[in-house]
């Protein structure tokens, strides 16, 4: 019994030196608030549409099917098919409102152009976070010594194009150094020098829009979960006065 509390005691250990060191190295990127809300379905809805049509030429949701998306988006499968799904299957023919959400681009050919296969996007939400994706998609900027022709401060000397360029623009990475020799601080921002084609705003809502979309695949389950959460303690709630008059009236007797 020993051994076996020493072992759960040092597995405990070592995931929480492994959680503090990967927060530790990602104190140096700023990241902003994403303020994503998962019930806000036409928000979901705006996601899903800027998704299929910036996002999934390169990157599948492959643990989605898209009549699931459908149900918790306030879809019908028409809609779906007809707004949604741009792929097909094997035999040529399109992806059914049942089908997984797989994009059309083989994994030989995506690493053969971009040097590494683009990955599935379903778990991005848990295993990154909102506010990482959020401030990921507002961090590229222009860089001539990048094979894509940018880079990003959240993910440095990343391999993705910046495919919503056309909606932000063209940011630049200007730095200013302060103070001198061992003790100086370095401080970047990035400004937009080309406009895009939407406001700062209104790309910041498109982003967001894309965060929410990406949080909600990454955990379906918690549009339900919470509201079941809720039942389950109003119903223990509800039990435990019945449970108290009874213990009063089976004990009555005996005090």
């Amino acid at each position: 019994m020993k051994k076996f509390i020493a072992s759960v005691m040092f597995a405990l250990s070592a995931s929480l030196l492994v959680s503090g060191a990967a927060v530790a190295s990602g104190d140096s990127v700023h990241l902003e608030s994403a303020n994503v809300d998962i019930h806000n379905t036409p928000s979901l809805q705006r996601g899903a549409k800027y998704f299929v049509n910036y996002c999934m030429g390169c990157h599948a949701l492959s643990y989605s099917r898209y009549n699931r998306i459908a149900t918790d988006l306030g879809l019908t499968e028409d809609q779906v098919i007809k707004n949604l799904i741009f792929t097909r299957n094997a035999d040529g023919e399109p992806e059914n409102a049942g089908a997984l959400m797989k994009n059309a681009i083989s994994q030989k050919d995506s690493a053969e152009w971009f040097g590494a296969p683009p990955p599935d996007l379903s778990l991005v939400g848990r295993s990154r976070g909102s506010d990482w994706i959020y401030s990921y998609m507002k961090a590229f900027y222009a860089d001539p010594s990048r094979p894509m022709g940018v880079n990003n401060t959240v993910f440095p000397n990343v391999g993705m194009p910046h495919v919503l360029w056309e909606l932000q623009g063209l940011q630049e990475k200007h730095c200013t150094k302060e103070g001198e020799g061992d003790h100086a601080v370095e401080h970047c921002e990035l400004k937009l020098v080309k406009p895009g084609s939407m406001s700062a705003p209104e790309y910041d809502q498109v982003v967001r829009d894309l965060t929410n979309f990406l949080t909600y695949v990454g955990e379906p389950a918690k549009l339900h979960r919470i509201g079941y959460g809720v039942f389950v303690l109003l119903f223990l709630g509800l039990f435990a006065v019945f449970a108290y008059f009874l213990k009063k009236e089976y004990w009555k007797d005996v005090h």
